[in-house]
């Protein structure tokens, strides 16, 4: 096991408070660059995708059945107790 002289241990732990201080000074900075890279991969949809997103949801919703209603569904069980 080798030994790690004192000094070097209060050196490294010195500079991680200072790494963390910065970090927590630019943080607003740093995550608005993170919010725009992340905007750069993957953009946001334009206000017509999102109203032809809602019309097919919409369209969709319409042509399905109505679901039975949990009254109903509960007589159906109590039917068969």
């Amino acid at each position: 096991m080798t030994a790690v002289p004192f000094s070097q241990l209060v050196l490294v732990m010195v500079q991680l408070t200072l790494l963390a201080g910065v970090l927590m000074f630019f943080r607003p900075l740093l995550v608005g660059i993170a919010r725009a890279l992340v905007l750069v991969v993957r953009p946001r949809p334009t206000k017509d995708e999102l109203a032809a997103r809602r019309k097919l949801r919409a369209a969709k919703l319409a042509t399905q059945p109505a679901p039975a209603s949990n009254s109903a569904e509960a007589r159906t069980l109590a039917s068969r107790i």
